[in-house]
């Protein structure tokens, strides 16, 4: 199919970023669609550079070509995510909303970073300055869920990645704060809706 009218030929370049994380809060939060204006905008130049560079190094095959646009890729996929981000209004709630807000982004560094402590809504409250029901209200609000069922929904998501892998059911429980491989197994039978093994199988041929 031919479009335009004779004017300069123009080139798409298209490509895919992949999640190993089901169900990634990051992802699921964001919209259909991220645009990167180029123009004056702030790091305009760079990112204009980086669509040149993407698109010689496609068009070019050299050899270390692919690490080039896939280190690109996540670049620029950063950078636009940063941007949403900054513009977002005061008053927006999601999982991004709750990254910028200094206590509950902190919190949430804290459950993605060291997902196998031994958390409670207390400890959590301790370490960002503010009271049990502040804090797990204020998490609430922002995150749509209290934040035990969300570093639940956290576990589980990695336990997949794990298990995809190779590790053990037992090692996995260990790593990601449960207390032992059956009560795993039992939450991730629940939320999936079947065993890891199966689940495993399944995926690893996916």
């Amino acid at each position: 199919m031919r479009h335009g009218g004779g004017g300069a030929t123009t080139h798409l370049i298209c490509g895919f970023l992949s999640c190993e994380v089901p169900d990634n809060p990051l992802v699921q939060t964001l919209p259909a669609a991220l645009k990167l204006r180029v123009g004056n905008s702030p790091g305009g130049v760079w990112i204009e550079q980086a669509f040149r560079l993407a698109a010689e190094e496609s068009a070019s095959q050299r050899q270390g070509a692919g690490t080039v646009l896939n280190k690109l890729a996540e670049l620029l996929f950063i950078e636009a995510v940063r941007r949403y981000l900054a513009e977002l209004p005061s008053g927006h709630q999601g999982w991004l909303a709750g990254l910028r807000d200094p206590q509950e982004g902190k919190a949430l560094a804290l459950l993605h970073k060291h997902p196998g402590e031994h958390w409670t809504t207390e400890a959590l409250a301790r370490t960002v300055g503010l009271s049990r029901s502040a804090f797990a209200e204020h998490f609430r609000t922002l995150i749509g869920q209290p934040p035990m069922r969300y570093l639940a929904h956290w576990r589980l998501q990695l336990a997949a990645v794990q298990l995809r892998e190779g590790r053990s059911l037992a090692q996995i429980a260990y790593d990601i704060g449960y207390g032992s491989e059956a009560a795993l197994n039992r939450a991730f039978r629940q939320h999936y809706g079947q065993p890891p093994g199966i689940w495993r199988r399944e995926h690893a041929t996916a």
